[in-house]
């Protein structure tokens, strides 16, 4: 009993440091922490202790990784994980714990996957002409799985308390977007429109808890993403979400101008959306879309160069395919004083709201000798 009484001190000194209550420098932090970890290993019998334990190895991890050591920082991560899955059997208390460390590992290990943003760096997954490392990969589907973990241990706890409905709709969230950083942008937009749900009922049910401005800045969250992500998806993939109730009303106009932009035609859009043809033809009037487009000639040198305005431009256009536009541009180029010859390489993307990878582009065409043929989204 002294000895635990010593250790549960010695927790709330290091978590005055930690919190910046009480200073420390770098190197007596450090002595700190490993002799708390040292302590709470001594207690492996006591629920609270191995609770606590996977709390401060995730704090080593958190100073391994400041120092750029990746490698160490995951490997405590994961013995952090194995601690606070014993300790979370014990109680509802150390169980949120648990599942807090499971999304937090999952953001860790999934970090080269996203940009400074936290957007997925590689969207279109295996489809990508830069897409993610095997290891990065690897690392990026350890973190969907412990993130899936993480749902269903806040969908094991009493769903009647706010807090863990909080939890659940927060632990949805990071799985969409663990699974958008590997492509899955169909099951990505699935997991936040079911997130979306929740907070919005959590806000219903005590609109003026201390929480709703953290519910609500989840939603401003969600529903950027959701814009994003739709962006992604192919034809067959709105008409799922659409049949499964998990297209929400206001994404509506942003699905016909997918489909249209895609070359699916205005009957089709419409009865397989399950709209009226007047609702998809208005929406097509007054939802703009921004293309995008970048032209590029090939010199004698190999190297693709960038041509100047007019052929790097964006403009909002409606009711109009990507191969629309693309055919119009083609058209201009190729009778343009700017056009190489029909003996010199040239290519051009089309790309919707932003200029990025190749894959993601709505239009790719490459001409010239030998040159592949138009590839249409």
């Amino acid at each position: 009993m002294v000895q635990r009484e010593a250790v549960l001190r010695l927790d709330e000194q290091w978590a005055q440091v930690r919190s910046g209550a009480a200073h420390a420098g770098p190197e007596e932090r450090e002595r700190l922490l490993d002799e708390l970890i040292g302590a709470l290993r001594a207690l492996p019998d006591d629920p609270q202790c191995t609770a606590l334990l996977g709390l401060r190895l995730a704090d080593r991890a958190a100073l391994r990784f400041a120092t750029g050591d990746r490698a160490g920082a995951l490997a405590t991560i994961e013995e952090g994980l194995r601690s606070s899955e014993r300790a979370a059997r014990h109680s509802a208390e150390y169980a949120r714990w648990y599942a807090r460390g499971l999304i937090n590992h999952g953001v860790w290990l999934a970090w080269p996957l996203s940009d400074e943003s936290r957007l997925p760096r590689h969207p279109l997954g295996p489809a990508a002409t830069e897409g993610p490392s095997a290891m990065e990969r690897a690392a990026g589907e350890r973190a969907r799985d412990l993130t899936r973990t993480a749902v269903e241990v806040w969908a094991g706890l009493d769903q009647h308390d706010p807090v863990n409905r909080r939890g659940l709709a927060q632990a949805k969230v990071f799985l969409g977007d663990r699974l958008a950083e590997l492509g899955f942008a169909e099951d990505a937009v699935a997991w936040a429109v079911d997130a979306e749900s929740d907070f919005r009922q959590l806000l219903l049910a005590d609109p003026g808890a201390e929480e709703s401005e953290e519910a609500e800045e989840a939603l401003d969250h969600i529903g950027r993403q959701l814009e994003l992500r739709l962006r992604f998806l192919a034809f067959e993939s709105l008409v799922g979400l659409r049949a499964r109730g998990l297209m929400p009303e206001r994404l509506l106009p942003q699905a016909v101008v997918a489909a249209r932009l895609q070359g699916v035609e205005e009957s089709e859009v419409a009865a397989r959306l399950r709209l009226g043809p007047e609702q998809v033809r208005t929406m097509l009037e007054v939802t703009p879309w921004l293309a995008v487009w970048r032209v590029e000639v090939r010199g004698p040198d190999g190297l693709w160069k960038v041509l100047p305005h007019p052929w790097h431009s964006t403009t909002e256009v409606r009711n109009r395919t990507a191969e629309d536009v693309a055919g119009e541009l083609i058209r201009g180029f190729t009778g343009s004083a700017d056009y190489p010859g029909d003996g010199v390489p040239w290519r051009i993307r089309v790309w919707w709201h932003e200029e990025g990878d190749p894959a993601g582009a709505r239009f790719r065409l490459v001409a010239g000798p030998d040159a592949p043929a138009a590839t249409p989204s």
